[in-house]
């Protein structure tokens, strides 16, 4: 048996000549929360249509323990799928949609009450099973889409951006739900979202995406403190990227001035990005700083303060949680471990 429940290997998919997706090839687990994260139009909720069935690849191969599963329609595959629209039947009330795919499989009426009891729990919506699915809020309507899913026992649920209709305040409670579902289950959740905050919150593992084109997978840690290129360091959480000249191993040159870092094995006098997240960046006395410059606004964050410096060409991002007046001379201090160095994407 495969190590990988599912296995996409070379995908592509044209769209009358447009490429959603190129070559995509990526591993899941079982068990595992995966996200596929990025702008709109870079391939992630066709890679995920593909998974389930609902679109053809022009190309490649999809394998389910091992087993080439292209062929096979959506009904078929081991998989549910929750989308951002949850399309709840608005006839039928809360535990006639939950146990619609039941029937249709024509399950024993005491094994659905069974099944749909034990989901309800789950989903904390005990006692709410006559009720009428168009007088429950956004979010218990999205709980109640998710366990329709879920009651049929799938082995992966797929969820296509499905808490974006929902106020930062219930979004940000139902990704700690959806976790906590996912780890109680032990089944595996891919998750489509373009919410960096999102990705970071729920997966073991995030797959960025841009153009059509996997740009970095691994653990959320493993792509926010070493991204690849300047497009992922961008995308996830906020950064200062700057172009900088790595003169030898251990020192880069930023602005002007030559810097010490953490990184090796560059060529000598190498363009490079450099990145260096706005929490790293310390505010110091002029007389301490590497760079000397003065506040141009201050934006409260509500857990810190941002702060944006002009230090020579460049205007650096500042986090912190203690706050500098505008207009205040400054100096900027970073450690050597703090600085990340990427090669320069190839110009495509």
């Amino acid at each position: 048996m495969s190590e990988y429940l599912i296995s996409l290997q070379n995908i592509s998919k044209d769209y009358n000549g447009t490429e959603a997706i190129r070559n995509v090839n990526l591993n899941i687990k079982k068990n595992e929360f995966l996200t596929m994260l990025g702008p709109s139009g870079c391939g992630k909720t066709t890679t995920l249509r593909i998974i389930g069935g609902f679109e053809y690849p022009s190309s490649g191969k999809i394998l389910f323990e091992g087993t080439d599963i292209i062929s096979l329609p959506p009904y078929k595959r081991r998989v549910n799928t929750v989308f951002q629209k949850y399309a709840l039947f608005p006839h039928m009330n809360v535990f006639e949609n939950i146990a619609f795919g039941l029937k249709i499989k024509k399950v024993e009426p005491a094994i659905i009450k069974q099944k749909i009891d034990r989901i309800l729990d789950l989903v904390r919506l005990t006692g709410y099973e006559k009720r009428s699915v168009n007088s429950l809020s956004g979010g218990q309507q999205q709980r109640v889409a998710i366990a329709r899913a879920l009651v049929n026992e799938p082995e992966v649920l797929l969820l296509d951006e499905p808490l974006g209709a929902l106020d930062l305040k219930l979004r940000k409670g139902m990704q700690l739900e959806l976790k906590a579902m996912q780890q109680q289950l032990g089944i595996t959740f891919i998750y489509v979202t373009h919410d960096q905050e999102e990705a970071l919150t729920m997966s073991d593992t995030i797959v960025v995406m841009n153009n059509g084109l996997i740009q970095q997978a691994g653990a959320p840690e493993s792509i926010y403190n070493e991204p690849v290129n300047a497009f992922v360091a961008d995308f996830i959480g906020e950064s200062n990227i700057i172009d900088g000249i790595m003169l030898e191993d251990y020192q880069v040159k930023i602005s002007g001035k030559n810097i010490r870092c953490s990184d090796l094995g560059f060529g000598k006098n190498e363009p490079v990005d450099v990145v260096i997240r706005p929490e790293d960046l310390k505010i110091v006395d002029e007389t301490d700083g590497v760079f000397l410059g003065t506040i141009k606004s201050v934006t409260f964050k509500g857990v810190h303060y941002e702060m944006m410096v002009q230090a020579h060409d460049m205007e650096w991002m500042i986090h912190s949680t203690r706050m500098r007046p505008t207009g205040m001379k400054v100096g900027l201090k970073v450690d050597p471990y703090d600085i990340h160095i990427m090669k320069k994407a190839a110009e495509e």
